[in-house]
């Protein structure tokens, strides 16, 4: 299964990273469902003061383009990404638009 690793940042906001916590304790069915339909099947958080760190396992089904067709297609993922931005920061050098950015590996112990 390919492995992507991105990172984005919160705002720098104890409460507010708090409620960000608070929401990925409860993530909403349709969120799940479509992070699953996607073809990803494992995604897991981290955080590191206000850095996150996402990783993801998908399947041959799974690209970057699909899943954001699927997600402007979808109401629900369109408001619970609205939501999340009021939480969330880009990355110093992100692009104008741009969350979560796809980390290059450097290292791998095989």
């Amino acid at each position: 299964m390919p492995r992507y690793c991105l990172a984005l940042d919160l705002k720098p906001d104890p409460q507010l990273i708090a409620a960000y916590e608070a929401y990925h304790r409860a993530v909403w069915p349709e969120i799940l469902d479509s992070i699953r339909q996607s073809g990803i099947g494992l995604l897991e958080i981290y955080r590191i003061e206000n850095r996150l760190f996402m990783i993801i396992e998908a399947d041959s089904t799974f690209s970057f383009e699909r899943k954001a067709a699927l997600d402007a297609a979808n109401r629900r993922v369109q408001e619970w990404e609205t939501l999340m931005w009021k939480y969330q920061q880009a990355l110093p050098t992100a692009k104008p638009g741009e969350k979560w950015m796809l980390m290059e590996r450097i290292f791998s112990l095989d």
